[in-house]
């Protein structure tokens, strides 16, 4: 798996397609324009792409992961992600598809919090918390980005600095996030921060994910595997009770590998929670792997395609949400309708309100410190 971030191999590239300098064989990528947002900014799109034909298409507008075509067993390749064809579709849009999301990912409750005696109002943009930031958070800004290259990996650094006072969070706070490929089908997202001001801050990505293509029905029948022997379970708010809740015995056991679908219907007050018509999944996993990056954190599978994703990360939990709120109105990439349960997410993450939960690993970021942190998907076809 690839460990370290890779040296830049900057180009001055204008928004003509170019190459990249990959300096591994089979590795190569390339950057067009990608339309323009409703007051007329430019947006870029960069392709990533390997030897074995994987190939990952990022934008800059919300710094979202676009396209991620992936081969089945056979050897054909589909979308795995969902999203949209163009800005438009995105700036529109309120699902998050693919996006970078911050300053805050998941649930603030009441959008607010404490930092040093002072109280910080978030603006609410789900029912009476903020969500993922806002409801102008990173995956609404356009980002800056360039290529970068190294001898085992092609990608992309992407940055954007927030003001302080952005959708309430003080601070400037220099992001940088780099998406990057290798020749073993891994993708892997790096973030880092620094701010000058204390700050709370929770990266992550958004990526919904269908292993027979975006499009191709629900994910019902496919298998997750979640290295979890604990959630956080919620409130009817979805904010986290505080508690660390042991999965067994519970449909939140995904230990073994199990379908999606297995016991989404359960008769389970956390399920009606998440969803509350049909029940679902929209909660907050502990991870055994305690952000060791070289350990499993979750593994899903379809037995149809053959297609794997597995996750690694440093991140101390993962939001495995069933896209409970897609009803068949969206209609996404070659205009594909995404139905009810048609993906998966799986946000690596701090927990949700954790400046409001003093139990749970902290948030805070501190001027003079750095904020880290790796995911690694990893893709095959069994």
């Amino acid at each position: 798996m690839l460990q370290s971030r890779h040296p830049l191999c900057v180009l001055g590239l204008s928004l003509m397609i170019a190459p990249l300098c990959a300096q591994a064989a089979g590795l190569s990528s390339e950057h067009k324009a990608f339309g323009k947002t409703n007051d007329g900014t430019p947006v870029e799109q960069y392709i990533l792409r390997n030897s074995h034909g994987l190939t990952a298409t990022v934008i800059t507008y919300g710094g979202i992961l676009q396209s991620l075509k992936v081969p089945d067993k056979n050897g054909k390749f589909d979308d795995v992600v969902l999203g949209f064809d163009n800005v438009q579709g995105y700036q529109s849009g309120t699902a998050y598809f693919g996006a970078t999301i911050g300053r805050f990912g998941n649930r603030l409750a009441n959008g607010a919090f404490e930092l040093d005696g002072k109280r910080y109002q978030v603006p609410l943009n789900d029912g009476s918390n903020s969500l993922h930031g806002g409801p102008q958070g990173f995956d609404k800004h356009v980002w800056k980005a360039q290529p970068s290259s190294g001898k085992d990996a092609v990608g992309v650094t992407m940055t954007y600095l927030s003001a302080d006072g952005e959708m309430g969070f003080p601070g400037n706070l220099k992001t940088e996030v780099t998406y990057s490929l290798n020749e073993q089908n891994e993708l892997r997202i790096d973030y880092k921060a620094s701010t000058d001001k204390a700050t709370v801050l929770n990266l992550t990505n958004h990526s919904y994910f269908n292993l027979a293509g975006a499009g191709n029905g629900d994910v019902l029948k496919q298998l997750a595997t979640l290295h979890a022997s604990h959630y956080t379970p919620v409130t009817g708010k979805l904010i986290p009770t505080g508690e660390l809740a042991p999965v067994a015995g519970t449909p939140m056991d995904f230990t073994q590998p199990t379908a999606i679908g297995k016991h989404i219907n359960a008769d389970h007050p956390q399920l009606k929670f998440a969803e509350p018509k049909q029940g679902g999944f929209d909660f907050n996993w502990v991870l055994n792997a305690m952000g060791d990056v070289g350990q499993l954190a979750a593994e899903v599978s379809d037995p149809q395609s053959g297609r794997r994703l597995q996750l690694y990360t440093t991140e101390p939990g993962v939001q495995f949400y069933t896209s409970n709120f897609l009803d068949g109105s969206v209609k996404g990439k070659a205009g594909k309708v995404y139905p009810h349960w048609g993906a998966f997410t799986l946000e690596t993450q701090h927990f949700p309100d954790s400046p409001n939960q003093p139990t749970f690993p902290s948030t805070r970021l501190d001027p003079g410190k750095t904020y880290a942190q790796s995911t690694v998907m990893k893709f095959s076809a069994q």
